[in-house]
């Protein structure tokens, strides 16, 4: 059903609809990549805010800028100058505004003290609900990724050549509800259990930094070498879909090979395959498994 709402907002953001161009807000990472080329090839004109400090790409073949995360009148005024009322933030930010780098719009300086305050202690969900909430308050519609990019959302099951074992399942089944609690608490979206019990858990190093920690940790003899383990990444319970969607690609295939684990689940049409083609192949090719589950199925 997800998969339709997520065609239902494609066609929503189709040329013949009302939406004019899109903008993407790009951080780091391939997704807004994949989500910027995947609009071009729809027929729109997607136009890019390239994060200072945190974008990676070269985006000089589309309209595009470079601006700090905290300029929002810079940013809003350059969207309205190319004719775009909808937008999608994407791609992962490694930093958070300073101070200094605000630059609230009139509309929203009433909310500069909210701003301030969730600079110092808010979790990265109730930032980004933020940051929605003054786009839409200056007029602009935020929309997800996933509904500009629908064939990368998970589906159930496993894809590609490796299936996970009776003791992976156990593992998934344990990782899956530390992840779920580490949502509710908006601090990651990812847990790691190996031999029946969760060993990592993901914090602000993001998920490449956890699976960084279990492979020193399984060098170090701390984690079993007997038993493989499992990666788990599940959207946060009270997440909003239009933004962080959990996301792998062929370095978390590389990153989950290197920790010694035998593969990774993600949550069906709540998280994406990014670089679809390749990112199985290198499972394939590393005998690691990919799979998409419910967060209340039974995998027992």
């Amino acid at each position: 059903m997800r998969t339709d709402i997520a065609r239902k907002g494609s066609q929503e953001l189709s040329p013949g609809g009302d939406g004019g161009r899109i903008a993407i807000i790009a951080g780091y990472g391939r997704m807004p990549v994949e989500v910027a080329e995947a609009a071009r090839a729809d027929g729109r004109s997607p136009v890019i805010v390239a994060l200072k400090g945190e974008s990676d790409h070269d985006w000089s073949q589309f309209d595009s800028e470079i601006f700090c995360i905290g300029d929002l009148r810079g940013i809003t005024g350059f969207m309205r100058r190319q004719g775009a009322r909808r937008m999608i933030l994407t791609g992962g930010v490694r930093h958070r505004p300073r101070l200094g780098d605000l630059r609230p719009t009139w509309r929203t300086i009433g909310q500069a003290g909210n701003v301030i305050r969730a600079l110092s202690g808010a979790g990265d969900d109730k930032m980004l609900r933020i940051a929605i909430g003054l786009f839409e308050a200056e007029g602009f519609t935020v929309v997800g990724a996933h509904e500009v990019t629908p064939g990368l959302i998970a589906a159930p099951g496993a894809v590609g050549s490796v299936r996970p074992s009776a003791a992976d399942l156990d593992d998934i089944a344990i990782a899956r509800d530390a992840a779920l609690a580490l949502g509710n608490l908006d601090i990651g979206q990812g847990a790691v259990a190996v031999g029946g019990r969760v060993v990592a858990l993901e914090g602000p190093e993001g998920t490449d930094g956890m699976l960084l920690r279990v492979r020193e940790l399984r060098a170090a003899g701390r984690i079993s070498r007997r038993h493989a383990g499992v990666l788990v990444k599940m959207c946060k319970p009270t997440q909003d879909m239009r933004a962080d969607l959990p996301s792998i690609g062929p370095g978390t295939v590389e990153s989950v090979t290197e920790a010694g684990l035998a593969g990774v689940a993600i949550e069906v049409g709540r998280a994406l395959i990014l670089d679809r083609e390749a990112t199985i192949a290198a499972a394939d090719a590393a005998g690691v498994f990919i799979v998409g589950i419910d967060a209340r199925e039974d995998l027992s």
